[in-house]
């Protein structure tokens, strides 16, 4: 939105006839119209509009192109350079040799400079006009470059003249917006400044200065698997001080609910049934505690527990004592579901928080929603209906629901593109969707409608994610944000911006205060939802991050992709704790067991595969987290605990039910 212009009275005197009938200040009038539209007086402004022959909006439009032409130019600027083409050949042989001749401790940090510098000398060949040269120059380096990068060197390679450099802004974007990271010690450093130095290659000492950020620490060169773990990030590694945030990782303080646990267990036959009393007690008294590393319960507005809530707590905390408890030497059951005869093209697959219910979003914009359990899917009867109901009665709720409706599946119709994703709310009484038509649909689980059609999102929306607390939600899209919104609200109430490229998957904290999400740009950020800043950036992925999974204690963040492997992060300092090797093709699903010892991935290599993480878990809570994170030891797991194979089903949805049963679904595919 343009800023308003203040107004200015020109004359102290009002005007003469025969100045009376000229044209107001442009300027003026369209601040006057930015006020009117900032207090939602639009009566006022389609009527100035109007008779002042003046679109705000197109306004606002000339004024974004202008502003994006200069801000580009500026950017481009920096290429601007009168030297020979002929050197630049020279210029990056000349480094490449010097990295191969490096001794062995300092090549491995040293050889992240060849991408970086091969990216830059391009454009600058590109921008001075040296079409010819820089052709030649792309087709003799650009396979030398690693495997994972050769994606973004094709989009590269569309910019052959000045003039693409200003009309491909998103391909631009992801190369000059910030200076690309590389992480090394202060030995290699010298060593590359020296040879610069005395080498006179001013033109490459100056690229490094104006489009590389050298982030420099003191002691030992990394290894070669060290770099190679964090490695991969479109913009180059995460600086130190990006993840140097206090994150509050610990959970929320659960309510306190008189449950009469002791009554359940009265009728109970056996002689054990004290034993289970005193099982019960000590789980409630542990999910009272406070925890050290928790935010507290007010950093956030959070809605109330209604009754119904506090009966579902009642619930889940009953089913939590009949838990089995899976470890690597007892695996859990997996229940599969398969999608027969999706014709239409199944897009994303959901399962309920206590698994009754089941979603499936297809390509021709519809949602299916089935019933997991005996009970059938019913809907509330008409108003008129409902006003002759004692409300008084204790079944009202029972009585509101019209038996003639009951299915065992239900249609919801509204997108007009593919769903993507759909997700139940903890209550089970509402349910989001997101489609490439650009829109968030919030629907009622009680009369299987849609209630608001949020629009904010300019390209396809990716995922959405609901709040564990309700009332908040999260959705990412191809306009590369993440926007955190309210269910009353049509706005968003917090717009998270950073990454450079599409963001595919978005993640809730179990404490509501932080929002993990996974874009592109094969990089992870974690954003804190009160101050809407991101508090930790975390690279090493290969390529799109399409899937992120919290652990239950809140302490870790697993994510997987595209690369085919999933990344364990430690939130507390942001380190990379393991890399778990299996997956032959992208994962799109994950889920941990109830207490965190079991990871389940799934994707579309058609194959479940199970992960031990309470080694990964103990490694968390016995490092020390004072010492350096230049230096971490990052655990490369190629050995599942087990893996399951379909025939032909990939996988696209896990979840376990709250007694450790780990359902499964997937459509079937036709080959």
């Amino acid at each position: 939105m343009a800023e308003a212009v203040p107004i200015s009275v020109k004359s102290e005197h009002p005007p003469s006839l025969d100045t009376a009938d000229e044209t107001p200040d442009k300027q003026t009038l369209l601040a006057v119209l930015q006020f009117l539209k900032k207090h939602n007086l639009r009566e006022t402004q389609e009527k100035l509009e109007k008779e002042a022959e003046i679109r705000i909006e197109e306004d606002e439009k000339v004024t974004s192109r202008q502003q994006s032409s200069s801000e580009v130019s500026a950017a481009l600027s920096a290429y601007k350079s009168d030297g020979d083409p002929s050197v630049y050949n020279d210029h990056y042989v000349t480094v490449r040799e010097f990295v191969e001749h490096a001794l062995d401790p300092y090549k491995c940090e040293l050889v992240m400079l060849l991408y970086p510098v091969f990216i830059q000398l391009y454009l600058e060949l590109v921008y001075n006009g040296h079409e010819d040269a820089a052709r030649d120059f792309y087709d003799k380096f650009s396979g030398e470059q690693d495997d994972y990068l050769q994606e973004d060197l094709r989009q590269l390679s569309i910019i052959t003249k000045k003039q693409h450099m200003e009309e491909n802004v998103h391909v631009m974007e992801n190369f000059r917006t910030s200076k690309y990271v590389i992480r090394m010690s202060r030995d290699s450093y010298t060593m590359l400044k020296r040879h610069l130095q005395a080498t006179k290659k001013n033109l490459l000492l100056n690229l490094i200065q104006e489009h590389l950020y050298v982030d420099v620490f003191d002691g030992l060169p990394r290894s070669k698997e060290q770099i190679s773990a964090v490695a991969g990030a479109l913009g180059g590694e995460a600086r130190r001080e990006s993840n140097k945030t206090k994150v509050f990782y610990g959970l929320l303080k659960e309510p306190e609910l008189n449950v009469q646990l002791e009554e359940e267990e009265e009728g109970a036959e056996g002689e054990d049934k004290p034993k289970k009393k005193k099982t019960k007690k000590e789980l409630f008294s542990r999910k009272a505690k406070n925890d050290p590393n928790a935010p507290s319960s007010t950093r956030i507005p959070l809605p109330e527990l209604t009754d119904s809530d506090k009966l579902d707590k009642v619930q889940s905390l009953r089913e939590a004592t009949k838990r089995v408890k899976v470890t690597a030497d007892n695996l859990p059951s997996v229940c599969f579901y398969t999608i027969l005869n999706a014709h239409q093209g199944v897009t994303s697959i959901e399962i309920a928080e206590d698994s009754s219910l089941m979603a499936a979003g297809f390509a021709d914009g519809v949602i299916r929603i089935w019933a997991m359990t005996p009970a059938r899917l019913r809907s509330m009867k008409y108003s008129n209906e409902l006003e002759i109901i004692d409300k008084e009665a204790d079944d009202v709720l029972e009585r509101m629901m019209d038996d003639r409706t009951a299915a065992n599946m239900k249609l919801m119709l509204g997108h007009s593109g593919p769903v993507y994703a759909s997700r139940f709310s903890t209550d089970r009484k509402y349910m989001l969707s997101c489609s490439e038509d650009a829109t968030i649909r919030l629907w009622s689980l009680l009369t299987y409608t849609c209630l608001v059609c949020y629009k904010g999102h300019t390209y396809p929306v990716w995922d959405v994610r609901f709040c564990p607390q309700g009332y908040y939600f999260v959705s990412a899209g191809q306009d590369r944000t993440a926007r955190l919104w309210v269910t009353d609200q049509y706005q968003p109430v917090r717009i998270f911006t950073g990454h450079l490229s599409d963001v595919d998957c978005v993640q809730f904290h179990p404490n509501s205060n932080y929002v993990a999400s996974g874009s592109c740009d094969r990089t992870v950020r974690l954003w804190d939802v009160l101050t809407g800043n991101c508090v930790r950036y975390m690279t090493g992925h290969k390529a799109a991050v399409q899937v992120l999974c919290f652990t239950p204690c809140g302490k870790m963040l697993a994510s997987a992709g595209a690369d085919g492997l999933v990344l364990v992060w430690a939130l507390h300092h942001g380190n990379l704790l393991a890399i778990l090797s299996s997956h032959t093709d992208t994962i799109y699903t994950m889920g941990f067991s109830r207490e965190g010892h079991i990871l389940a991935t799934g994707g579309i290599d058609n194959c479940v595969v199970m992960w031990n993480m309470q080694k990964v878990a103990e490694q968390v809570d016995s490092e020390d987290l004072s010492l350096s994170t230049v230096h971490i030891k990052t655990d490369v797991i190629e050995q599942p605990l087990a893996s399951y194979h379909t025939k032909a089903t990939p996988v696209l949805c896990l979840h376990f039910s709250r007694r450790n049963l780990l359902l499964a679904a997937g459509p079937f595919v036709q080959t």
